[in-house]
């Protein structure tokens, strides 16, 4: 009876929260891909699952996407390569985009689309929910730290090339200032609130899961300065930090450098 009680909450909460499921193209015959429509706030908001054809219970990953609005939007190809490795995996197209509701604000109010994805990703029920992981790529960094602050029971957390530090990220990158003006509302000297809104390094001890960094020390998009204060902040925390550093990559990995360090990261991941 308690089973049955919980699976009517589970269909309950699924109602709530996922609006619409739409078939997607997969480039992979082995994975299925569906776009979701989920509420996040007021908003509704767009991402894709990727799931293994084959029956059983998986881990499940929340990928947060690099980039703002079309720039570095979730890629079907990619994420497949995730589920591939036999992964269910949701990746948040984040608010204002492919029809979504709402607009982006650079790992502001929208890391609310990243918590409402891991949600919709815990209701899958193909999802050991004993192994949730959250994983960011770039600016998905920031929003998968503040997600794994959120929740305890994110089982492994993986950045690769990810930001830690907004501050660094508007001295470092001339080419985002403008936009970082506007979404901020000025610059890091002149109104720094919302910058350290967006720095989770001084909340890093909330964080309770195994973190593994992922960088290439020749990235010009985001220094490897942010892993190296990541993992400073994390070891004086006292918390479980492991560092995957490349010395002659940048911040796209070579692809058959990728993929093989996909599949290492998900083996890694596996065994948290």
């Amino acid at each position: 009876m308690e089973k049955i009680l919980f699976d009517m909450r589970k269909e309950d909460e699924m109602k709530e929260l996922i609006l619409h499921r739409e078939r997607f193209p997969s480039p992979n015959p082995n994975v299925q891909l569906t776009e979701i429509t989920y509420l996040s706030g007021p908003f509704k908001v767009k991402g894709l699952l990727a799931e293994p054809i084959k029956e059983g219970k998986f881990p499940g990953i929340l990928y947060l996407r690099g980039g703002i609005k079309s720039v570095g939007m979730v890629r079907p190809a990619r994420i497949a390569q995730f589920a591939h490795e036999g992964c269910v995996v949701f990746a948040p197209y984040y608010r204002g985009n492919r029809g979504g509701q709402g607009q982006e604000d650079f790992c502001g109010e929208d890391r609310m689309d990243a918590f409402m994805g891991y949600k919709v990703l815990e209701l899958q029920s193909n999802v050991d929910t004993n192994q949730l992981h959250v994983f960011g790529f770039s600016r998905g960094g920031v929003m998968a730290l503040f997600t794994a602050l959120e929740f305890s029971n994110c089982r492994s957390l993986v950045t690769w090339g990810g930001v830690s530090n907004m501050y660094q990220t508007y001295e470092e990158r001339l080419d985002l200032r403008r936009m970082m003006k506007r979404v901020m509302s000025g610059t890091p000297h002149r109104n720094p609130k919302p910058y350290d809104f967006r720095t989770p390094l001084h909340t890093i001890h909330g964080i309770h899961c195994p973190v593994l960094i992922i960088h290439g020390e020749k990235d010009k998009h985001v220094g490897f300065e942010h892993a190296q204060q990541l993992e400073t902040s994390l070891k004086a925390a006292g918390k479980h930090v492991e560092t995957w550093y490349y010395s002659t990559y940048t911040h796209y990995f070579p692809p058959a450098v990728n993929q093989r360090t996909v599949t290492d990261m998900i083996q890694w991941m596996k065994k948290q």
